[in-house]
């Protein structure tokens, strides 16, 4: 089968290199082996961008008939991604700052960052700016399930939390935080 694109049911256009066996496997040759994580990197990350994902977990490349099935399997040539090779890739994700692990303390599961906690501060501001919501008090509710969608809407709140963060360096931002039940 010669290399070729693919368009997945979802919309998303698989590079050719997605065709071709080897790349579904760790590669003894560290060269290829940078080439083809470098590009797995930025396969997962535009996927998740263009499916709206954030979690990526290595249970993903596990089992079937979950989100990632487009991308972590070809059936058009009988390869998938092993869980130890998507668990380096992963590894190395964190390492490049373009994921974390969530939850911490652990090496299965990531939190993507398919736009950079900095990227978010700048789509909240800009959110809040033409919705009329700068200098109001909000939930995480608010924000992640407005009543009209938004570029916000299901962000996780990890995410969230850091993209306020980095405005409230700039006093754009800030958590109020308030126990139940006191006055």
């Amino acid at each position: 089968m010669a290399l070729s694109t693919h368009t997945t049911p979802s919309g998303f256009l698989l590079p050719s290199i997605h065709s071709a066996p080897p790349f579904f496997t760790q590669q003894p040759n560290p060269s290829t082996s940078t080439s083809f994580t470098d590009q797995w990197i930025k396969l997962i990350l535009g996927y998740a961008r263009h499916r709206r994902l954030f979690y990526l977990r290595v249970e993903d490349a596990e089992t079937s008939g979950n989100d990632w099935d487009e991308v972590l399997k070809n059936q058009r040539i009988n390869r998938k991604v092993l869980p130890q090779y998507l668990e380096h890739i992963l590894s190395l994700m964190v390492a490049k700052n373009v994921a974390v692990y969530d939850p911490a303390k652990q090496t299965r599961a990531v939190l993507l960052y398919w736009r950079l906690p900095e990227e978010w501060a700048e789509t909240l501001h800009e959110w809040a700016t033409s919705t009329g919501q700068l200098n109001t008090i909000m939930t995480f509710y608010d924000i992640t399930d407005p009543p009209v969608e938004s570029p916000l809407s299901g962000i996780p709140l990890p995410l969230l939390r850091k993209a306020i963060n980095v405005l409230s360096k700039t006093n754009q931002a800030q958590i109020l935080l308030w126990q139940m039940g006191r006055e």
